[in-house]
């Protein structure tokens, strides 16, 4: 018999790639927990192994008796912000895992974020204390569910930087939003900071929770894997932009910590306590894990290959 998927956030960026990488590679049967399914951009007109579950992540309760049926379960569902953040990321995520099957259970994978971590992959208290509402929820679920009664076969993935999205699939916010950051690379250029990140394509992620889903063997649970290309500086960041645009990168002013926190003081510009934090913090490293570490290979390995596809 096919093994059964339960996938929360179906109809979200890497809900969708994840979605048709698995109905490419798998006969698995697959249940989409969805808000609404017109957002769904996947035809499954003939696909009867696809089950749609329009229902809110608000009311996972009610599928308790579905969920106790599941073999693997994946956890993308996200709230960005508000009261909401903590119902949806905390609260009815602890309740989704609470309520599978120990006997049944063979694989449950939770979506977290690589901002609540270190360069250690350790959790970071101020995540918790002073993070945005989405970080903080992430932040509060994590111990909770590396301690539920699926923790022998949990592996929890932290996105780091998410690009994806194309005429079939929707976008990340960050792929939303980097046509219009291109629009102020002519001016960034001049300016050089320290700093240094990973981004991660969504369909690089599908690629690695597909394999984490087929594979005999996986890393020992509960596993944190933090998802995630080589790391960029803010160098390399204005250079490739550059370019991509054509754009020599010249003589460069220094914008260190001091002088950002002097320009914040002086035009009386309302910093949050997490964004302060970030621009103090400034290199968001990580130990990562990319399709290359399970023999694949990364469709987006590069920024190039993202600024490639830019409308």
């Amino acid at each position: 018999m096919p093994k059964k998927v339960f996938i929360t956030g179906a109809s979200g960026c890497v809900g969708h790639y994840l979605t048709e990488m698995l109905l490419a590679k798998t006969d698995y049967d697959l249940y989409l927990l969805v808000r609404d399914r017109n957002k769904l951009q996947i035809d499954i007109s003939d696909r009867p192994n696809v089950h749609i579950i329009e229902d809110p992540m608000q009311n996972i309760g009610n599928h308790k008796d579905l969920l106790r049926t599941m073999e693997f379960v994946v956890s993308t569902a996200a709230a960005w912000g508000g009261e909401e953040a903590f119902v949806v990321n905390r609260d009815k995520t602890i309740e989704l895992f609470s309520m599978l099957d120990p006997q049944v259970c063979e694989r449950a994978i939770y979506f977290s974020t690589a901002s609540i971590l270190d360069s250690h992959n350790q959790i970071i208290p101020e995540a918790g204390q002073i993070g945005t509402p989405y970080i903080a929820s992430k932040h509060a679920c994590l111990e909770a569910v590396e301690n539920s009664i699926i923790r022998d076969r949990l592996i929890t993935v932290f996105p780091t930087l998410v690009f994806g999205g194309a005429s079939d699939k929707p976008y990340s916010h960050l792929s939303k939003g980097l046509k219009d950051i291109l629009k102020y690379v002519p001016y960034a250029r001049f300016l050089k900071a320290e700093g240094s990140f990973h981004f991660v394509h969504a369909i690089d992620i599908a690629q690695v929770v597909t394999h984490l889903l087929t594979s005999p063997s996986v890393p020992q649970s509960p596993a944190r894997l933090v998802l995630g290309m080589q790391k960029l500086t803010a160098e390399d960041l204005i250079a490739q932009f550059c370019e991509y645009l054509n754009l020599k990168v010249g003589w460069q002013f220094a914008l260190n910590p001091f002088l950002i926190d002097a320009v914040i003081k002086l035009f009386r510009i309302e910093v949050a306590a997490w964004d302060r934090f970030c621009i103090t913090q400034r290199h968001f490293t990580y130990d990562i894990v990319s399709p290359e570490t399970f023999d694949l290979v990364s469709k987006y390995p590069r920024l190039a290959n993202l600024l490639a596809e830019v409308k």
